[in-house]
Protein backbone atom coordinates (compact mmCIF):
# COMPACT_ATOMS: atom_id res chain seq x y z
CA UNK A 1 0.00 0.00 0.00
CA UNK A 2 1.50 3.24 -0.85
CA UNK A 3 2.01 5.89 1.92
CA UNK A 4 -0.78 7.96 2.36
CA UNK A 5 -2.70 6.52 0.66
CA UNK A 6 -6.85 6.53 2.40
CA UNK A 7 -7.81 3.04 3.44
CA UNK A 8 -11.50 2.97 5.06
CA UNK A 9 -11.87 0.26 7.93
CA UNK A 10 -15.58 -0.76 7.19
CA UNK A 11 -17.72 -1.75 4.53
CA UNK A 12 -20.87 0.42 3.26
CA UNK A 13 -24.15 -1.56 3.52
CA UNK A 14 -24.79 -2.89 -0.35
CA UNK A 15 -28.56 -1.56 -0.44
CA UNK A 16 -28.48 1.97 1.31
CA UNK A 17 -32.12 2.91 1.00
CA UNK A 18 -33.49 -0.63 3.12
CA UNK A 19 -35.99 1.09 6.10
CA UNK A 20 -35.71 -2.20 7.99
CA UNK A 21 -32.01 -1.74 8.07
CA UNK A 22 -32.13 2.01 8.63
CA UNK A 23 -34.32 1.95 11.22
CA UNK A 24 -32.08 -0.97 12.87
CA UNK A 25 -28.81 1.18 12.58
CA UNK A 26 -30.61 4.29 14.18
CA UNK A 27 -32.07 1.82 17.13
CA UNK A 28 -28.15 0.78 17.48
CA UNK A 29 -26.97 4.48 17.25
CA UNK A 30 -29.15 5.86 20.11
CA UNK A 31 -28.84 2.90 22.29
CA UNK A 32 -24.86 3.57 22.04
CA UNK A 33 -24.48 6.48 21.56
CA UNK A 34 -22.72 6.36 18.61
CA UNK A 35 -21.92 9.85 16.61
CA UNK A 36 -22.77 8.30 13.23
CA UNK A 37 -23.25 5.11 11.03
CA UNK A 38 -19.71 5.15 10.53
CA UNK A 39 -18.91 4.24 13.79
CA UNK A 40 -21.52 1.34 13.32
CA UNK A 41 -20.16 0.24 10.14
CA UNK A 42 -17.09 -0.21 11.54
CA UNK A 43 -18.29 -2.96 14.71
CA UNK A 44 -19.70 -4.67 11.82
CA UNK A 45 -17.02 -5.22 9.82
CA UNK A 46 -14.72 -6.10 12.68
CA UNK A 47 -17.58 -8.77 13.52
CA UNK A 48 -17.17 -9.92 9.67
CA UNK A 49 -13.81 -10.29 9.73
CA UNK A 50 -13.91 -12.61 13.36
CA UNK A 51 -16.93 -14.60 11.34
CA UNK A 52 -14.45 -14.97 8.24
CA UNK A 53 -11.31 -16.02 10.13
CA UNK A 54 -13.30 -18.84 12.29
CA UNK A 55 -15.17 -19.94 9.03
CA UNK A 56 -11.35 -19.94 7.84
CA UNK A 57 -10.06 -21.84 10.47
CA UNK A 58 -13.48 -24.14 10.51
CA UNK A 59 -13.02 -24.96 7.05
CA UNK A 60 -9.01 -25.14 6.51
CA UNK A 61 -9.74 -28.43 9.23
CA UNK A 62 -12.67 -29.47 6.90
CA UNK A 63 -15.09 -29.10 9.35
CA UNK A 64 -13.36 -31.58 12.06
CA UNK A 65 -14.08 -28.68 15.06
CA UNK A 66 -11.17 -30.02 17.36
CA UNK A 67 -8.36 -29.63 15.00
CA UNK A 68 -9.47 -26.09 13.75
CA UNK A 69 -9.84 -25.47 18.06
CA UNK A 70 -6.05 -25.72 18.30
CA UNK A 71 -5.31 -24.00 14.99
CA UNK A 72 -7.24 -21.34 16.27
CA UNK A 73 -6.27 -21.20 19.66
CA UNK A 74 -4.79 -18.06 19.73
CA UNK A 75 -7.97 -16.47 17.93
CA UNK A 76 -9.95 -17.72 20.55
CA UNK A 77 -7.89 -16.76 23.57
CA UNK A 78 -7.73 -12.90 21.94
CA UNK A 79 -11.40 -12.91 21.77
CA UNK A 80 -11.62 -14.02 24.81
CA UNK A 81 -9.17 -11.04 26.30
CA UNK A 82 -11.40 -8.45 24.83
CA UNK A 83 -14.38 -9.65 25.95
CA UNK A 84 -16.50 -10.44 23.11
CA UNK A 85 -16.07 -14.18 23.57
CA UNK A 86 -16.82 -15.65 27.12
CA UNK A 87 -14.28 -18.26 29.26
CA UNK A 88 -16.60 -21.24 28.43
CA UNK A 89 -17.00 -20.63 24.28
CA UNK A 90 -15.05 -22.09 21.60
CA UNK A 91 -14.40 -21.29 17.71
CA UNK A 92 -18.24 -21.78 17.11
CA UNK A 93 -19.22 -19.32 19.50
CA UNK A 94 -17.78 -16.71 16.83
CA UNK A 95 -20.07 -17.56 14.07
CA UNK A 96 -23.17 -16.97 16.51
CA UNK A 97 -21.50 -13.48 17.66
CA UNK A 98 -23.70 -10.17 16.96
CA UNK A 99 -22.50 -6.68 16.34
CA UNK A 100 -23.84 -5.54 19.74
CA UNK A 101 -21.19 -8.35 21.48
CA UNK A 102 -18.21 -5.29 19.60
CA UNK A 103 -20.14 -2.50 20.92
CA UNK A 104 -20.53 -3.82 24.18
CA UNK A 105 -16.74 -3.73 24.58
CA UNK A 106 -16.21 0.27 23.67
CA UNK A 107 -14.86 2.47 26.09
CA UNK A 108 -17.90 4.60 25.77
CA UNK A 109 -20.50 1.94 26.64
CA UNK A 110 -18.26 0.70 29.49
CA UNK A 111 -17.99 3.93 30.60
CA UNK A 112 -21.74 4.01 30.68
CA UNK A 113 -22.26 0.23 32.03
CA UNK A 114 -20.03 1.09 34.98
CA UNK A 115 -22.50 4.23 36.21
CA UNK A 116 -19.66 6.73 35.65
CA UNK A 117 -22.23 8.42 33.34
CA UNK A 118 -26.01 9.54 33.11
CA UNK A 119 -26.12 8.34 29.23
CA UNK A 120 -24.25 6.76 26.53
CA UNK A 121 -23.64 10.31 24.97
CA UNK A 122 -22.60 12.13 28.16
CA UNK A 123 -19.97 9.32 28.79
CA UNK A 124 -18.84 9.85 25.27
CA UNK A 125 -18.14 13.65 26.30
CA UNK A 126 -16.91 12.31 29.08
CA UNK A 127 -14.18 10.26 27.38
CA UNK A 128 -13.13 13.02 24.45
CA UNK A 129 -12.80 15.56 27.01
CA UNK A 130 -9.93 13.13 29.09
CA UNK A 131 -12.09 12.90 31.86
CA UNK A 132 -11.51 8.74 32.33
CA UNK A 133 -8.61 6.90 32.61
CA UNK A 134 -7.81 3.44 31.58
CA UNK A 135 -5.67 1.40 33.98
CA UNK A 136 -3.98 4.98 35.25
CA UNK A 137 -3.53 6.16 31.65
CA UNK A 138 -5.95 8.98 30.04
CA UNK A 139 -7.85 7.45 27.11
CA UNK A 140 -9.88 9.71 25.00
CA UNK A 141 -11.08 7.55 22.08
CA UNK A 142 -14.70 6.38 22.49
CA UNK A 143 -14.46 3.28 20.54
CA UNK A 144 -11.43 2.20 22.50
CA UNK A 145 -11.62 -1.56 22.94
CA UNK A 146 -11.88 -2.61 27.03
CA UNK A 147 -10.31 -5.44 27.60
CA UNK A 148 -11.87 -7.80 30.43
CA UNK A 149 -8.80 -7.17 32.49
CA UNK A 150 -8.90 -3.30 32.12
CA UNK A 151 -13.08 -3.08 32.37
CA UNK A 152 -13.01 -2.71 36.89
CA UNK A 153 -9.22 0.04 35.84
CA UNK A 154 -11.91 2.67 34.16
CA UNK A 155 -12.16 5.18 36.14
CA UNK A 156 -12.06 9.23 36.46
CA UNK A 157 -9.07 10.93 35.92
CA UNK A 158 -7.84 11.97 39.45
CA UNK A 159 -6.93 15.72 38.33
CA UNK A 160 -10.49 15.92 36.55
CA UNK A 161 -13.49 17.39 38.48
CA UNK A 162 -15.95 14.76 37.64
CA UNK A 163 -13.84 13.21 41.28
CA UNK A 164 -15.45 15.28 43.34
CA UNK A 165 -19.05 13.23 44.74
CA UNK A 166 -20.86 16.60 44.56
CA UNK A 167 -20.00 17.20 40.64
CA UNK A 168 -23.60 18.12 39.63
CA UNK A 169 -22.61 15.93 36.14
CA UNK A 170 -21.92 13.18 37.93
CA UNK A 171 -24.17 10.25 38.01
CA UNK A 172 -26.90 10.14 40.56
CA UNK A 173 -26.53 6.44 41.44
CA UNK A 174 -23.49 6.55 42.51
Amino acid sequence: MALGSNTKFYETPNHPFQGERIAEEAGLMGKYGLKNKEELWRAQSELRQYRREARKLIGGAGGDTDVAEQEGEEFVTRLKRIGVLNEGDSLDDVLALSVTDILERRLQTVVYRNGLANTTQQARQFVTHGHITVDGSRVRIPSYTVEVAEEDAVEFDSSSPLTDELHPERAEDQ
